[in-house]
């Protein structure tokens, strides 16, 4: 069985450093999250490492060739420890490789329950915080936000929002 290692890249060379490594034979895996920004006045909708600068890379074969690894283009190093590579939990990989679809998009839609706070991930309202009304069967959730001083009710899909941290309740939400 492969083991998994977490690779350091280069700054905004991701997609540089997982296609050298693809041709090296190694298996990546990156988890993203889809994100909404408006840009332009437009809402735009774009996918972003949730762990910006790092990849995870695993070898079909027993022994791997590191120094391959550390002159790959678009790598900047592994992360290692005592100066051996640390080895990445298979129990990680599998949660994460668990939580993402087909294209490694993490799914955002956590369960989430009537009465909880919520911050819209996209969409129109995205960044806003809410609180959770109602679920519906059809994957959407009914949610209270207060929208320019008012509240109103909006029905989103479940994908579409995801629990509040803390700083999103304390900065109120809502730009």
């Amino acid at each position: 069985m492969s083991r998994w290692f977490l690779v350091q890249t280069k700054p905004n060379a991701d997609a540089m450093a997982r296609r050298n490594l693809k041709r090296q034979r190694f298996t990546t895996f990156q988890p993203l999250e889809q994100r909404t920004r408006i840009k332009g006045g437009r809402f735009v909708s774009y996918r972003r490492p949730v762990f910006p600068g790092y990849l995870f890379a695993s070898y079909p074969e027993a022994s791997t060739p590191w120094s391959v690894v550390r002159s790959t283009y678009g790598v900047s190093r592994l992360v290692s420890f005592a100066g051996r590579p640390s080895v990445v939990p298979d129990s990680v990989i599998a949660d994460l490789r668990a939580a993402c679809n087909d294209e490694d998009v993490i799914d955002l839609s956590q369960e989430v329950g009537e009465g909880e706070e919520i911050e819209v991930a996209s969409g129109s309202f995205a960044g806003f915080v809410g609180e959770v009304l109602r679920i519906a069967p059809n994957d959407r959730v009914l949610v209270l936000l207060d929208f320019i001083g008012k509240k109103t009710r909006v029905s989103l899909p479940m994908a579409g929002v995801r629990r509040a941290s803390g700083a999103a309740i304390a900065s109120g939400g809502g730009r």
